[in-house]
């Protein structure tokens, strides 16, 4: 519960707001939105723009060997672990203005509202910024946070080259961004990522705060489907090897499943590659994605292991040859049960709607959460709209989530 003496504490909204479209204007969009993709010129300087802010609301700044930052407010006991509370800068090529930055921001908000009132917390308490979030010029995706979690190797990371080549870890030296300070996990406290939902359901739901319990597994297939091709006409429908009644079989199965493990269940068959992809020849082979997703690490492999059996059974059945190869695999993660109350009780407290919700997108909090007590805070975004310019969210919402942050953070850096 938040303490009586501090019930009325809350972030400065205008202030907020104005801080999130000062950096919008940093790297922006064609259509309203942000294209400030990792360690770009736009990064650097919205990068730039964060050490200046959290430098003025008294914070000392440090730079791992990814570029991941960490803006420190001192604690009464220095020894403490401190608790660390943002997200990420970068964007998507055609991003908005609030994913991942919201984070960022309501964290710069909470440091610089401690700091006007003159409140000292026992713990230091540290505002994160992970490097390379998005993915969409540096793959893999939450490269930063992977790094410090274990989940890659600084060499690999440096070594992930964009479409024209050029190398992360080059990259990070050119904007001058490679700092010193070593990239792996130190203690914390807790953690917290307050963000957008980036999904439909708050909204829909008329909620403002998402008390986040964890995040989904996911893990991305390609299905190859080998057939014969030959001309569509003279080849009557019996006598066909046609990779299509293998896949409408597949595809059919697919969604039949996620049905059955509804309501949490999703299933998404996102593209289809055709060869030779002639309108009167029926085609040799069809390769499409699967992307399998369930917040239950046991239920999403039963689902695994049944669309494996869906391809073999459905490609047998037309004297089709399959191959499924793993892309990738994001594990179900949950988060630390006493930070989800934390962050339960402070909206509560504080007066807000909320509820309990399970995040579909992966977050920078996955790899955290491998190493510290990890929770976040969603708000709702317009339409449930997000990796888009056109990606909104009312002001209202987005001061509750840092005022839920602002308690959460308090609390956690006061706990002995």
């Amino acid at each position: 519960m938040i303490d009586q003496a501090l019930g009325a504490l809350r972030i400065d909204e205008q202030r907020l707001l104005q801080t999130i479209e000062a950096m919008a204007r940093i790297g922006p969009g064609r259509a309203g939105g942000c294209n400030r993709q990792a360690l770009t010129d736009a990064d650097k300087a919205g990068r730039d723009q964060f050490v200046a802010w959290a430098q003025a609301a008294d914070c000392q700044v440090a730079v791992d060997e990814v570029g991941n930052l960490f803006a420190r407010r001192a604690g009464l006991d220095p020894a403490a672990a401190p608790v660390l509370a943002g997200s990420h800068l970068d964007t998507q090529a055609t991003g908005g203005r609030y994913d991942g930055v919201y984070g960022v921001m309501a964290a710069l908000e909470v440091v610089r509202t401690l700091r006007q009132q003159a409140i000292v917390t026992r713990r230091p308490i540290e505002i994160g910024v992970w490097t390379n979030e998005e993915g969409c010029r540096f793959a893999p995706a939450m490269l930063g946070s992977g790094v410090v979690s274990g989940a890659y190797t600084k060499e690999f990371a440096y070594a992930r080259t964009d479409k024209e080549g050029r190398r992360l870890g080059d990259e990070l030296e050119r904007i001058g961004y490679r700092g010193t300070l070593p990239a792996r996990a130190r203690p914390y406290a807790a953690m917290f990522e307050a963000h957008i939902e980036q999904g439909p359901i708050l909204e829909h739901a008329g909620c403002t705060i998402g008390v986040v319990t964890g995040i989904q597994g996911a893990y991305w297939f390609d299905v190859t489907l080998e057939g014969v091709s030959c001309h569509a006409g003279p080849t009557p429908m019996e006598l066909r090897r046609d990779p299509w009644r293998a896949a409408v079989a597949i595809i059919e199965g697919l969604y039949a499943l996620a049905r059955e493990c509804a309501p949490d269940a999703r299933c998404t068959i996102g593209d289809m590659a055709v060869t030779p992809g002639a309108r009167n020849t029926v085609p040799q082979r069809l390769v499409f994605p699967v992307d399998l997703r369930h917040p239950d690490a046991a239920t999403l492999a039963r689902m695994v292991a049944r669309f494996e059996d869906l391809v073999g059974r459905c490609a047998g059945a037309h004297g089709i040859e399959p191959a499924v190869a793993q892309v990738w695999h994001m594990p179900a993660t949950r988060f630390d049960a006493g930070l989800v109350e934390l962050v339960q009780s402070s909206a509560a407290a504080l007066g807000y709607s909320h509820q309990r919700i399970v995040s579909g997108a992966g977050h920078d909090s996955l790899h955290t959460a491998q190493f510290a007590p990890t929770t976040m805070i969603f708000v709702p975004c317009t339409g449930g709209l997000s990796h888009n310019e056109a990606e909104d969210a009312k002001a209202a919402d987005l001061a509750a989530g840092a005022n839920v942050l602002l308690h959460a953070v308090l609390q956690a850096a006061n706990t002995p």
